[in-house]
């Protein structure tokens, strides 16, 4: 008779065996959470569905993705506040910058890496947008453009530049149309601004773009929505016999842009898998859902199939203003043009 075998020398080999069966390894399951800006929730509905597919197939791993949405400075401080965030899709880079100027590991090091802005293509922005009117359909008040927006008959909507992304693009925007009227008058063009901020004040400033949206839309608030141009597309395509869009003769090239939040996915052992998260946003699946929720693709391919959604008008960028840095301390820091021009409303 053979000698038994030790009942744990067994076990250990039955527990050895077993770790090298495919059949009984789980699957590893990892989680992101996407801290991005009002509008995107669409976008990014159908986008993370993409992704978890496509990083499925190719790597066997499970990722699931959450999406916060809000005013992109709003998003911008909750990141800054400790936010989990994975990676950040914002309105516009200065919010981006601030998470690497106020946000931090541990009091010690910087959640965001100064150059963050170079990671990425296209400077970090997969996807651009501009701003455009939306009004109701038939255009009752016959807005054409934007010193429409001042007269006294015209109810406005937009949101407040202190907490939304979207909001600071739409003012630039009217700065632009202003600035080509009045050349270097200032104080005109504070007047001008000041005129479209007295009409939005009355229905009050909400803190995004997508309050905004609703204001307008469901609430029945006001006879003119400044917009990006995503929303106004969206909203036409939902409700085509109750809205449409106006085009004004300038706008501004808005590019949002992306990037992963080092601090985190560090913590969170996820780098990986939120790098490749945004990388995929440059993908022809990536851009194809980005031109089907009209956003503007940078793409060539996804460009061309979606031209025709977009209309060409003249922009300015952020460059006419001197970059985002001296765009946010000159006119929506505290004191700045925007609090001057409230200040002088509300006297």
């Amino acid at each position: 008779m053979k000698p038994r075998l030790p009942l744990s020398i067994l076990l250990t080999s039955l527990l050895f065996l077993g770790a090298f069966s495919g059949c009984s390894k789980p699957k590893q399951e990892v989680t992101l959470l996407n801290v991005s800006y009002d509008p995107t929730r669409e976008l990014y509905a159908e986008y993370n569905d993409a992704f978890a597919k496509h990083w499925k197939d190719q790597t066997g791993e499970i990722v699931t993705i959450s999406t916060s949405n809000g005013g992109s400075g709003a998003q911008s401080r909750l990141i800054q506040d400790g936010s989990e965030a994975d990676v950040a899709t914002l309105g516009l880079g200065y919010d981006i910058d601030a998470i690497y100027e106020k946000g931090s590991v541990d009091h010690q090091k910087p959640l965001i890496p100064k150059d963050w802005q170079s990671r990425l293509p296209h400077n970090s922005s997969p996807y651009t947008s501009t701003i455009v009117f939306l009004v109701r359909k038939g255009n009752p008040k016959n807005i054409k453009d934007w010193n429409d927006l001042t007269r006294e008959d015209v109810s406005v909507i937009t949101p407040n530049p202190k907490s939304s992304g979207g909001a600071r693009w739409n003012y630039l925007a009217a700065w632009s149309y202003a600035k080509k009227q009045f050349g270097a008058d200032e104080q005109k063009i504070r007047e001008f601004l000041g005129n479209i901020y007295k009409s939005a004040q009355k229905n009050g400033l909400p803190a995004g773009a997508r309050a905004a949206t609703i204001n307008f839309t469901e609430r029945k608030l006001g006879d003119v929505a400044i917009s990006w141009e995503n929303e106004a597309l969206m909203i036409q395509k939902l409700h085509p016999d109750d809205y449409e869009i106006v085009i004004p003769s300038i706008s501004i090239l808005a590019e949002p842009p992306v990037t992963v939040v080092d601090g985190n996915v560090e913590r969170h052992n996820t780098r990986k898998e939120a790098t490749a998260y945004l990388e995929y946003l440059y993908s022809p699946e990536g851009q194809e859902i980005i031109g089907k929720n009209f956003y503007r693709p940078i793409d060539p391919t996804a460009k061309a199939k979606y031209a025709s959604q977009f209309k060409d008008l003249e922009l300015t960028s952020i460059a006419d203003f001197g970059g985002w840095k001296r765009a946010q301390k000159e006119n929506f820091s505290d004191g700045g043009i925007f609090d001057q021009i409230i200040k002088g409303l509300n006297r």
